[in-house]
């Protein structure tokens, strides 16, 4: 696997076999995973994830008229969309993701330049580990370096988000876009998705993270993704009618919705239901994290899980399978799907001296209860996004 400087000297050459030059910069932002607080950042609620040793790289260099030249050696695809006509594509839907940010820089007034743009990374496509993220905001860095525009961090993570609500179709918080600008290494990110204050969170020496990926991939914007946040914002519009003022589940206080949630559909309640539980659970996270206490954090882990499942339903029987092999093997603290869920990647939280025999398990069991095989990796808690002039 290459490392992130690996990647900077790919896209390099990957951009000079393409373009016949050589880029002006290379803008690289990596994958996350989220730890625990599933669904709870578009409810403006609390998380925990951290920026992995996998990463988007984008090699930008620039032409002389009005168009960006997209190459993404990943998809083995190139695309061509002129800067005062961009629209989200029905083909090559990848590239919706990197020209959705040039769209809303220019309507905050950017005077982009055309460009060639090649883009490399070692994030695996709809795994649950935020490619889309990584790649909206290395392109944010990409295109600001390359028009010599001044944006502050927070700015850029904003924008990212709105290019993925309302130019991909994704409703997603604003999580992954900030852990992928803000992340930094050996540290998990502790993040209030309403008023964007943060603390780095340290994970003990002595535990490592695999990453589970099931093999099934989702679709975000054609899965039941957006369902869930309309749910979520039905229910916050019934409490409404005995809790004035409240404007998203981030208001309502577990006692407050044990005295009202006779108004919701069971349906709806048990959305809410998992949504104030999973921040309770974000919180008493961090503070076992801060104690060093991973067997309470890998309880809380698993607590996550059978929320997300039975409460929020979006696991699947491939994610469950993994918590259940992680489960059942020595040296494991904790499990659960992380991402969106419908699919994608679980995570284990394990005593590094089980790394290799728990890895080992899920790859001899995991086949065996699905017919799928897995891909396992051992994440590192990365820095965020970063460019580089070449």
């Amino acid at each position: 696997m290459h490392t992130r400087d690996g990647l900077v000297r790919q896209a390099i050459q990957v951009y000079e076999e393409t373009f016949s030059a050589h880029p002006l910069c290379v803008a690289t932002a990596p994958g996350r995973v989220n730890l625990i607080g599933e669904h709870t950042d578009y409810n403006l609620g609390v998380v925990l994830p951290a920026a992995i040793n996998r990463c988007i790289a984008i090699a930008a260099g620039p032409r002389t008229d009005d168009q960006l030249v997209i190459h993404s050696e990943t998809m083995n695809d190139l695309v061509q969309v002129t800067l005062g006509d961009l629209r989200p594509l029905k083909y090559s839907t990848w590239s919706n993701y990197l020209t959705g940010v040039a769209f809303f820089l220019q309507r905050r007034g950017a005077n982009l330049r055309g460009a060639n743009i090649s883009v490399s990374g070692n994030i695996p496509q709809a795994a649950g580990l935020s490619s889309s993220a990584a790649l909206e905001i290395a392109s944010a860095f990409a295109f600001t370096a390359m028009n010599d525009l001044h944006f502050s961090d927070i700015d850029l993570i904003r924008l990212c988000q709105q290019a993925e609500n309302e130019f991909v179709g994704v409703s997603c918080g604003i999580m992954d876009q900030f852990v992928s600008c803000m992340g930094k290494q050996h540290q998990a990110l502790y993040l209030d998705c309403r008023t964007l204050l943060y603390k780095h969170v340290g994970l003990p020496e002595e535990v490592s993270l695999l990453v589970c990926n099931t093999g099934v991939q989702r679709e975000l914007s054609r899965s039941e993704y957006n369902k869930r946040r309309q749910e979520c914002l039905f229910g916050v519009k019934q409490l409404a009618t005995r809790l004035p003022g409240i404007e998203s589940l981030r208001d309502v206080s577990w006692d407050q919705f044990m005295t009202t949630r006779h108004l919701l559909t069971p349906v709806i309640e048990k959305r809410c239901r998992h949504v104030l539980s999973e921040n309770g659970r974000v919180r008493a996270a961090v503070d076992a994290l801060e104690r060093r206490d991973v067997v309470e954090f890998g309880k809380l882990m698993y607590q996550s899980h059978f929320s997300l499942r039975n409460d929020y339903e979006v696991s699947s029987p491939e994610l469950d399978a993994v918590v259940d092999i992680c489960a059942e093997s020595d040296g494991v603290y904790g499990a659960r799907m992380t991402g969106a869920g419908f699919g994608g990647s679980a995570i284990c939280l394990v005593d590094n001296g089980a790394v290799e025999g728990v890895s080992a398990r899920l790859l001899r069991e995991y086949p065996k209860r699905t017919n799928k095989l897995p891909t396992i990796y051992v994440c590192r808690f990365e820095d965020g996004a970063s460019i580089d002039m070449v």
